[in-house]
């Protein structure tokens, strides 16, 4: 579930204990539920980052970026239920990584005491994330080689036409395609969509200059206060933070999965729910209209 919000409040939760640490070792927990998906493989995984240092923790779209100071990056994706904690795991059994770091200006220090070991931990209930291991200059390639769309929280009106405007997907559909734009999953969009007032049945090329406008504006408003309030936990309790605590923005959604209920923001419309590409869309037909193409004009005979 973990998408740009929650996945910006793991970043900041953990950067302090990450950055400018030296990574003593990576450790690969024993589980008896799913392994992980660690690429090129475990042992070379765990050689290449033992022993450098991170210099930069970040964000691509719904990732966790380590930079560490020779260039190579270790690329953590969430998933479902994939967190980064600092304490206090939901659950023992489903820790998966343990990153044992030391203060970089402190390493190798011969003075007893100083330096003292901490942890940062990945646990991942599901086992569906992903955990790749870069060498210098490959991430960048794969920036460059359009795999991952631009970032949502970085687009205005132009951007995200220049990124959508050009499928005649169903517009919440598009939105879901990280190849097109970068953080935003399925909670997000039916939030986005329904602040924005555009149903998420529109083909996405055929909004209009104004609905891009307010799709720019109500992505920026829903994610940096999602943020705000670290993210949405929904009932099933599964995302936390980084110190194991429940986000707050579930108490603000307008619609995700409230089908049956009357629209707050109309008070006359009734919450939908439909599948769209086999995920859950949630909106109200009185609020969110649909994008219909406006004939050309007709040239004088």
């Amino acid at each position: 579930m973990p998408e740009l919000p929650e996945v910006e409040t793991m970043v900041r939760g953990v950067r302090s204990a990450l950055e400018r640490h030296r990574l003593v070792t990576l450790r690969i927990l024993d589980t008896v539920y799913r392994p992980l998906t660690i690429l090129p493989d475990e042992r070379t995984v765990c050689e290449r980052v033992a022993g450098k240092v991170i210099q930069r923790v970040w964000r691509l779209g719904k990732r966790v970026v380590l930079d560490f100071s020779d260039g190579s990056t270790l690329t953590i994706e969430p998933r479902m239920t994939g967190l980064m904690l600092l304490e206090d795991p939901p659950s023992a059994e489903h820790m998966r990584l343990e990153f044992r770091l030391v203060p970089a200006d402190l390493y190798g220090s011969q003075t007893k005491g100083k330096g003292k070991s901490t942890s940062v931990w990945f646990w991942d209930r599901r086992g569906l994330g992903t955990v790749t291991w870069r060498p210098p200059g490959e991430l960048e390639k794969l920036l460059s080689s359009h795999q991952i769309g631009p970032d949502a929280l970085s687009l205005d009106a132009l951007g995200w036409k220049a990124a959508l405007g050009k499928t005649s997907r169903p517009l919440k559909v598009a939105m879901l395609d990280q190849k097109l734009v970068a953080g935003v999953g399925n909670l997000y969009a039916s939030e986005i969509l329904h602040r924005a007032g555009i149903s998420p049945l529109s083909a996405a090329s055929q909004l209009s200059s104004d609905q891009w406008e307010r799709l720019a504006s109500a992505a920026q408003q829903i994610l940096e206060l999602a943020i705000h309030y670290e993210g949405s936990t929904l009932s099933d309790g599964t995302y936390r933070n980084a110190l194991n605590k429940s986000g707050g923005y579930q108490n603000e959604h307008l619609v995700y999965a409230k089908a049956g209920e009357v629209c707050s923001t109309c008070r006359s419309g009734v919450i939908l729910r439909i599948v769209q590409a086999q995920r859950s869309t949630f909106y109200c037909e009185d609020c969110q209209t649909i994008a219909k193409k406006r004939p050309g004009k007709r040239k004088n005979s």
